[in-house]
């Protein structure tokens, strides 16, 4: 069953309202800053082995745990900040993960460095099959595997699937021009 049809079930009120909230405005749109695009990543890593509501509820945590996903900010993270990280309770605290995001803001400031941006970067190498799109994540970035890969593309517009063509979102989508409709 597809997310978009899967979040009319949801029960209780509350529940239903969170997943909705996120598939409506956020799911498949094209995310053009980099520091948002590095926090759906961080989201995506944290999600493994989770589920995707946990994350949700903990989103603005993040946000604050983790500098607002500044790229800049994360990149000089010490470990003084690792271990602020795993005692903060707001947000999943595993270090693998944490130290991911940290390694992972620097590759971005290297990808920024040579294509203006990570978004750039992104954009360079589309199109891309899934499997060549993780083989590149994998050969640059920490803790990202098929299902992170798969989830942060098509969450942000680069590989389709966020939605059934069926979903009134979709064609929400359609009209902010992800890469996979421009360049697919």
């Amino acid at each position: 069953m597809s997310y978009c049809l899967a979040i009319e079930g949801m029960k209780p009120e509350s529940r239903k309202e969170l997943h909705k909230n996120y598939h409506d405005h956020y799911y498949g749109f094209p995310i053009h800053d980099d520091n948002e695009l590095f926090g759906r990543l961080i989201l995506e890593i944290n999600q493994a082995g989770l589920s995707w509501e946990t994350v949700l509820k903990k989103e603005e945590s993040f946000r604050n745990a983790y500098s607002n996903f500044d790229i800049q900010t994360i990149a000089t993270y010490t470990e003084e900040d690792r271990e602020r990280l795993m005692s903060d309770p707001g947000i999943i605290r595993n270090r693998l993960k944490i130290n991911a995001a940290i390694e992972n803001a620097k590759t971005i400031i290297d990808l920024q460095k040579e294509f203006g941006s990570f978004e750039k970067w992104l954009e360079h190498h589309h199109p891309k099959t899934l499997q060549e799109w993780m083989k590149l994540f994998k050969k640059r970035f920490k803790f990202t595997g098929g299902e992170i890969v798969n989830e942060f593309l098509m969450s942000t517009g680069y590989l389709k699937g966020a939605h059934a063509e069926s979903c009134p979102v979709y064609h929400q989508v359609l009209e902010q021009k992800p890469l996979w409709v421009v360049k697919g």
